[in-house]
């Protein structure tokens, strides 16, 4: 297997578990690792875009990873905000 295929499997792994993660809603720590792992998706799917000059893959998942990044902001500080509050 070349290095392509390998990014594309893992884009699509973590991206999958992420997926259910986040749609399984277990608190707002889980959920920000599951953020943390759409980041992992995001990064190999923008690996696997340069390598095959995928340039809309590519753009589409860095705009992504932007995205997860405020996510992982979002729910680990709204995370430690409310153990605070407990």
């Amino acid at each position: 297997m070349d290095i392509i295929t390998e990014l594309k499997w893992a884009a699509a792994g973590t991206g999958m578990v992420a997926a259910t993660i986040v749609a399984l809603d277990l608190g707002k720590r889980d959920t920000g690792w599951g953020m943390v792992l759409f980041c992992v998706s995001a990064l190999a799917w923008i690996a696997g875009g340069l390598l095959t000059r995928d340039w809309a893959l590519g753009t589409q998942n860095v705009v992504l990873l932007v995205i997860d990044l405020i996510g992982v902001y979002r729910y680990f500080t709204q995370a430690r905000d409310q153990s605070r509050q407990e």
